[in-house]
């Protein structure tokens, strides 16, 4: 049964120990067969160490949790405010939507909306996790629901996006759904 010791300067938070000794375990569950009761994780605290010729006492900041910041976007964007939403941004974001179309602002976005749809919205089943890197990817999956420019309802289409976290920021959006599929013509 493994058991895996984490070394850290003092300054993080309780719930940052947690996000960081759950994502361990969940990782070495991922590469070893081996029960949850028998995956042992721990925090020791160091006062100082040294690498590099410097000395250290703190810690660095933790990252937000991505797929807080994924939410909060979509939340945003579903409510039209487009000034929050662009808070959550890096300057070199990229989304690519059904049928390949590339776009790299939200006034693109809603540009190329409006000849789809006058209004849309989503209902999440789940948001998952995971890493790659320095980046956090979080995969959403529901259904959509919203009025076809005719001003008829539409609901229950089936959506899945891919967005990715770094820095506290997205960088990249990719979405897939099945719109096209029950658009009316």
């Amino acid at each position: 049964m493994p058991v895996v010791s984490i070394t850290l300067l003092p300054g993080y938070a309780a719930e940052t120990q947690h996000r960081m000794v759950n994502r361990v375990a969940n990782a070495v569950r991922s590469v070893i067969a081996t029960p949850e009761a028998g995956t042992t994780v721990f925090v020791n605290e160091v006062s100082t160490y040294r690498r590099d010729g410097k000395v250290f006492s703190e810690g660095r900041a933790a990252h937000p949790v991505a797929s807080d910041v994924v939410r909060s976007f979509l939340q945003a964007m579903q409510e039209r405010d487009t000034a929050q939403a662009q808070s959550f941004l890096h300057p070199d974001f990229r989304m690519c939507f059904p049928g390949g179309v590339v776009m790299h602002t939200l006034q693109e976005l809603t540009a190329w909306a409006q000849t789809r749809y006058s209004r849309i919205g989503k209902h999440y089943d789940q948001f998952e996790e995971s890493w790659q890197g320095d980046a956090s990817v979080v995969f959403c999956h529901g259904t959509l629901h919203g009025t076809w420019l005719d001003g008829q309802a539409f609901e229950g289409i089936r959506f899945i996006d891919r967005i990715q976290v770094q820095d506290g920021l997205i960088t990249r959006q990719d979405v897939w759904n099945d719109l096209a599929e029950h658009r009316n013509t």
